[in-house]
């Protein structure tokens, strides 16, 4: 499979809500890096666990809005909501032996516009 094969199926794995599922796409020894908060996960059963246990507000949707790859890097942007949290993520994706070995997840928070650049910008919706 080419690393983008892989990354694909790692996200139809996730919409599956079966983090353990989803896990199988992952290297043994898997780092999940989210540089907000500085915080590591590493190995598959952490990455289970985490999004298992995440306080959802139902069912976790994702819907992929780009792709990109270069050699074993593989870029997502992807919209994420369990019906009340509407997020976005864009994550780096490192494949190597045809598993994720790497990940580098950021989750920008959306802000509203500011009017000085309202002259030169339209506000348009992200749905």
């Amino acid at each position: 499979m080419t690393p983008k094969q892989v990354v694909l199926g790692f996200w139809d794995a996730m919409r599956s809500n079966d983090f353990a599922k989803a896990s199988e796409w992952l290297a043994a020894d898997f780092e999940g890096y989210w540089p907000q908060s500085s915080e590591l996960t590493v190995g598959r059963d952490n990455f289970t666990a985490v999004n298992a246990e995440y306080p959802a507000n139902g069912v976790w949707e994702f819907t992929l809005n780009s792709i990109v790859c270069e050699g074993d890097t593989v870029v997502t942007d992807v919209s994420v909501t369990d019906s009340v949290l509407k997020g976005r993520v864009i994550t780096f994706h490192t494949v190597v032996d045809g598993l994720i070995q790497k990940q580098t997840e950021f989750w920008p928070d959306p802000f509203e516009a500011p009017a000085w650049r309202s002259q030169w910008v339209q506000v348009v919706s992200s749905n």
